[in-house]
């Protein structure tokens, strides 16, 4: 009698430590598996909370279905108009079928994160500098579109989003991009400048013309723009001339192309012979005779 205790106490000890190993816990953001015999049965899938499974013939598989934030090292690469850039990025995923994660590859993070290298490297190579630097929402869509056609139907992972951080420039560059940006300030200063230009010149043109009706308008606008130099206490006035004073001017002036009237007769003078003849007779000199010099030879 007392044998038959001992081995009925000893098989409750393994019946116990059989169901105390065949009590797993699954946590609320994982899903679990099992395998029978090494074999992924049909609906292996097992919820969170308690689930159980026979000792020594399941086996359960605990997958992490939260949402995977993985950061993408930078890549070297030659965009399509010849320009080396470095780019990094961030891949957001998270396992939607567990019995492909953990069956159809080894280890899904790992195969996750080469995947986005590549496809990092294979998006640089197509797209231009400047789509990488202004048109990031199309990379990222085109990204996830190559990397989550190579995870979500094969290994179960589903890539939610894909971010590039930074695109590292060379230094040229750089310099080069700058001396653009400033050139393009640069002009866009000078047509606003122009334009205000030619606003201010219409605003003026409709000014005068309102001011040339009457003339004096004219004289109020000077005044005013006497008090306004006065106001500022400088030492010395500017007083601008009216352009009424020039054209009086211009109008008590004789034009140039009339007409010369005829003009007295002017008298022409005597004739020269007539002058001289009133001249008073005067002396002339003798005549000098030439005197004989001696022979010397004689």
């Amino acid at each position: 009698m007392s044998a038959l205790i001992i081995v009925f106490g000893i098989l409750l000890f393994f019946l116990l430590v059989a169901a105390a190993t065949g009590v797993r816990v699954v946590q609320q953001y994982e899903l679990g598996i099992v395998f029978r015999f090494g074999r992924l049965l049909a609906n292996s899938v097992r919820g969170p909370g308690l689930t159980l499974i026979i000792p020594l013939v399941d086996r359960l598989q605990k997958v992490n279905m939260q949402t995977i934030a993985m950061g993408v090292p930078s890549q070297d690469g030659i965009t399509s108009d010849n320009v080396t850039v470095q780019v990094n990025a961030v891949v957001y995923f998270r396992v939607i079928d567990p019995g492909k994660a953990i069956v159809n590859v080894q280890n899904y993070v790992y195969a996750v994160s080469q995947v986005a290298q590549t496809s990092l490297r294979s998006v640089i190579g197509k797209a231009e500098m400047q789509e990488l630097l202004s048109e990031r929402d199309k990379i990222n869509t085109a990204l996830r579109a190559i990397i989550e056609e190579m995870t979500e139907g094969p290994w179960g992972v589903r890539i939610e989003r894909v971010e590039i951080k930074d695109v590292s420039l060379p230094e040229g560059m750089k310099r080069s991009m700058a001396r653009q940006a400033e050139a393009e300030r640069e002009r866009r200063a000078r047509i606003i400048t122009a334009d205000g230009e030619y606003q201010a010149s219409k605003r003026l043109a409709a000014a005068a013309h309102e001011l040339s009706k009457d003339p004096a308008s004219l004289q109020l606008r000077l005044l005013q723009t006497v008090t306004d130099v006065a106001a500022e206490k400088n030492s010395t006035l500017i007083m601008p001339l009216p352009v009424e004073l020039l054209r009086f001017f211009d109008k008590m002036t004789p034009d140039q192309d009339e007409p010369v009237t005829a003009a007295a007769p002017v008298e022409e003078p005597p004739a020269l012979e007539a002058t001289m003849q009133d001249l008073p007779d005067v002396p002339t000199a003798p005549a000098v005779e030439p005197v004989a010099r001696p022979d010397k030879r004689g």
